[in-house]
């Protein structure tokens, strides 16, 4: 049984924390960073006059005592302590005084954040008043699982703060919501582990183009709002989600669900018939067996839209010019799709053709509110499949799984922005220089990189190796200039593929690829975590740019290069140079 206890805390104190990574969110019920500019605003304007605010409820975590995982006041306290850090000023135009905070001050010039110029700042005063203000915070201790997942429903279901979708995925975990969240997160591109400091949470929320928060991923850059399925303000409620889990819920249970309100409130509903039966099914069919499926059938589409001239989806489905969302659409496309490459066993044969076939596709088929049954949807997946089948070829269904499709590529890169230690991103082999001569040194660091992921540990999920990606701008436009391309960009990193060194090097994609699997065969690395990393190398055409993918699982026992032992510090790999380091790395495992 849990306690709750008041401890009213000073932003001062609070801001602390947040530098600590003393407070925690966990994204199984949590929402991203969704306050506007003027939200933000307000809440520092009452605190400034001195306003009570809203209590705040955190509990304390399990067997870490003095970290906090955040229950109720995400939004709030994220505005808090990034006013502080000059993410944006008061309603009158003016931002926190770090001179006034060494504390701050000093972490700003650690490089963590930049300080803001060309505004007016607060007096002393005002800052003080900032710091000094007390917040209400109740702390639940010795709280399970369970009763914080009830106390975060309760919440939000007498607030009505959620959208229906979120109040849904907050409301029940189970095989099916997290389904739906680990698919969202890896369509959205801010995949990341379920619980993570607060300080990260800019780093997976969607920045809107009307607000520019700073946020890491941009709404125009994800899949929805890319290809016009959904607007910018749809992923800040979860539409995203919604759509996911009707397509979920109808490919595992092997019929299309009705689309309405009423029918996934049904569906997580826990103990409710639908909700046992999708579950059931679910659990059938395995849930990554079904995401890697979803997520395969994004990337055809995806595929379908380049081929096309980089249209938008949205330009193939509609003839005329629109600004809708339809998300309705895309839900029976995808059916459509997923039938015909996992149940009919079908590759697409000509993504042109694709293209072709679905051209203005919302004239023929049914688009009115009488769309929303199950039978009508039928019709409009059968309508697809019989429109694009003479593009599709039989092939063996079972390619599909265990590959890396680019949603998975563009989540990788993602993730290296956060996840520093377990991610390592590689242009080529050939030097950027005139005379394009191989750079015989970056195999070397590729495996001492991979045996210094092993050593991360065996509980730390492993890591990849993406070569064909830079995260230098200068690369990038260098890149583009010599090989006469275009990088692709992808959060602050740059595909620029290995097509390119095919190419140069005047060989086949065959032996560039063989030439990697080579290199790591004739290594001096630990048997063990060789024959994994040759074991999950992927070649992965992304968009024609050609991608390779090395895969580090999760290793028993310390890795070697030879008598070498190799560690990650940061984004750096480092060789362990005496008895201590060896030591840390050892306990590890």
């Amino acid at each position: 049984m849990s306690e709750l206890v008041s401890q009213p805390t000073s932003i001062q104190s609070i801001y602390n924390w947040f530098r600590n990574d003393q407070l925690y969110v966990n994204r199984r019920y949590q929402r991203k960073l969704v306050w506007t500019l003027e939200e933000k605003q307000k809440l520092i304007d009452s605190i400034l006059s001195k306003y009570p605010v809203p209590a705040i409820l955190i509990a304390e975590r399990d067997g870490l005592p003095g970290t906090y995982e955040i229950i109720d006041g995400l939004q709030r306290l994220h505005a808090i302590v990034s006013f502080i850090e000059n993410t944006f000023p008061t309603l009158d135009g003016k931002v926190f005084d770090l001179n006034l905070f060494p504390t701050a001050k000093s972490y700003s010039e650690d490089g963590l954040f930049d300080m803001a110029e060309g505004y007016d700042l607060l007096t002393q005063k005002d800052v003080s008043t900032i710091l000094d203000y007390s917040i209400a915070l109740s702390v639940m201790r010795n709280a399970t699982e369970e009763e914080i997942n009830d106390v975060f429903d309760r919440i939000n279901t007498y607030g009505h703060r959620l959208s229906d979708q979120e109040r849904r995925q907050a409301g029940v975990q189970n095989d099916f919501s997290d389904l739906v969240r680990d698919v969202a997160c890896s369509i959205r591109g801010d995949v990341s582990n379920d619980v993570l400091p607060l300080g990260l949470m800019p780093s997976i929320s969607i920045d809107l183009p009307m607000t520019r928060h700073g946020y890491e991923v941009r709404a125009d850059d994800v899949f929805w709002v890319n290809q016009g399925v959904l607007r910018s303000t749809d992923l800040r409620d979860s539409m995203d989600e919604q759509c996911i889990a009707d397509i979920l819920a109808s490919i595992a249970t092997g019929e299309l669900i009705p689309r309405s309100k009423d029918a996934l409130d049904e569906i997580y509903t826990e103990t409710s018939d639908q909700s046992d039966r999708v579950l059931s099914a679910l659990d059938v069919y395995g849930p990554e067996r079904l995401k890697e499926e979803f997520n395969h059938c994004v990337s055809e589409i995806e595929k379908v839209c380049h081929a096309s001239g980089a249209k938008k989806l949205r330009s193939i489905i509609f003839k005329t010019r629109t600004t809708n969302p339809f998300p309705s659409v895309f839900a029976v496309l995808i059916v459509a799709f997923h039938e015909l490459i996992v149940k009919e066993s079908k590759k697409v044969r000509d993504y042109k053709a694709v293209g072709r076939a679905l051209d203005n596709l919302i004239e023929r088929i049914e688009h009115t509110r009488k769309a929303t049954s199950p039978e009508e949807r039928r019709k409009n997946v059968d309508t697809i499949k019989g429109l694009i089948v003479s593009c599709f070829e039989d092939s063996d269904a079972q390619n599909i799984y265990g590959q890396h499709t680019s949603v998975d590529i563009d989540n990788s890169i993602r993730r290296s922005e956060i996840e520093t230690s377990c991610y390592e991103l590689k242009q080529g082999v050939l030097s950027l220089g005139q005379k394009r001569t191989m750079d015989k040194s970056v195999f070397a660091k590729v495996i001492n990189t991979a045996c210094a992921i092993a050593n991360n540990g065996p509980n730390s999920g492993g890591g990849k190796i993406i070569i064909g990606v830079t995260d230098k701008q200068v690369d990038a436009r260098r890149i583009a200039k010599m090989d006469n391309m275009e990088p692709r960009k992808v959060g602050r990193k740059f595909v620029v593929g290995v097509r390119r060194e095919i190419k140069v090097l005047d060989i086949t994609m065959e032996e560039y690829y063989s030439m990697w699997r080579d290199k790591i065969k004739s290594s001096p690395l630990s048997e063990e975590l060789k024959g994994s990393l040759l074991s999950n190398m992927d070649f992965n055409d992304y968009y024609g740019y050609g991608v390779i993918t090395i895969s580090i699982c999760p290793q028993k026992d310390v890795s070697f290069v030879g008598d070498d032992i190799y560690w990650r510090s940061g984004d750096s790999t480092v060789k362990a140079k005496n008895a201590k380091e060896v030591g840390v790395i050892t306990k590890r495992f």
